[in-house]
């Protein structure tokens, strides 16, 4: 009988998003493929350190029992199948269960999520990370510099996300950014009642709910936040946007401004999703964060 993925939470992840690989990165940068190769067998032996979204891995990962797995971890990398085994290799010395694994050698990989039915895609490669958003999945680039939360919270995954362009769609942004803030309060108030439609990480939300519902049981849990710089008149939406999803969030920020960094520092996150650049760079400083690379203040 074939392995399959269905009814599973899948998370597609680069090797330099779950290793620290930014050393070896410079190095291919610097020289060649070839060249990269014959570092990363030479360092075959030496586990790599933790990336950016080592934690998140690791919690997942620990849903998982003897009797129901409900979490696959799937390495799907721009790096060669020799430089794979070095990512097996440091996987296996940190106790992390990966077994399977997609490496292409420069061509995209974007390709093979949808036979992965990939539910997240965690890359540093940008391009990567727009091509996947584009085709539908949820994905981020992620911040390989981000501060890395020690073993926070063991028995609980906490992940925060803003709203407009990532849980819901730009449409009010764009209100926002080509009308201003005023259009955007009355756009949002006329439309209180009308669910906002949904962004690229709706999906991942609800992956993550699913989770929670068929871990009942696990003494592992899941929190979630909304943290956005919506305030009152204009959260009223977003709050019946999630209502009307059937899918709650633990907590809700509405900050109005204020800078978001502080807030994460005391939710501690193992991972913060957001579409903006400023906001992810000073989130960065004191969580693991990604950046959702969709939406008006994306375009190139």
């Amino acid at each position: 009988m074939s392995f399959s993925l269905a009814g599973k939470l899948v998370v597609a992840i680069s090797s330099r998003a779950l290793f620290d690989f930014e050393e070896e990165n410079r190095f291919f940068e610097a020289k060649n493929d070839g060249a990269y190769m014959k570092l990363q067998l030479e360092r075959l032996a030496t586990p790599a350190k933790a990336g950016v979204a080592f934690a998140l891995v690791e919690k997942l990962l620990r849903f998982n029992t003897a009797s129901a797995a409900l979490v696959e971890v799937v390495i799907l990398s721009r790096n060669d199948p020799v430089s794979g085994l070095r990512v097996f290799r440091s996987a296996e010395h940190a106790g992390l269960k990966l077994e399977r694994g997609v490496f292409t050698r420069g061509r995209p990989p974007y390709n093979y999520l949808r036979s992965l039915h990939a539910n997240l895609f965690l890359s540093a490669n940008e391009d990567d990370v727009r091509e996947t958003l584009l085709a539908g999945f949820p994905a981020a680039l992620v911040y390989p510099q981000s501060t890395k939360l020690a073993e926070k919270n063991p028995h609980e995954i906490r992940i925060a996300f803003d709203g407009d362009a990532v849980l819901f769609s730009d449409e009010a942004e764009i209100i926002f950014q080509r009308n201003g803030l005023d259009a955007f309060v009355a756009h949002e108030t006329t439309l209180v009642q009308t669910p906002l439609p949904p962004g690229p990480f709706k999906p991942l939300l609800e992956a993550l709910h699913q989770l929670q519902i068929s871990s009942n049981t696990s003494t592992m849990k899941i929190r979630t936040a909304l943290v956005t710089a919506r305030s009152a008149p204009a959260h009223e939406r977003a709050i019946r946007t999630l209502m009307s999803w059937g899918i709650a969030v633990d907590e809700a920020m509405f900050l109005g401004g204020l800078s978001k960094k502080e807030f994460l520092r005391e939710f501690e996150p193992d991972f913060f999703f957001d579409d903006q650049t400023g906001h992810c760079q000073t989130a960065a400083e004191v969580v693991p964060t990604g950046q959702v690379i969709s939406g008006i203040s994306n375009e190139r």
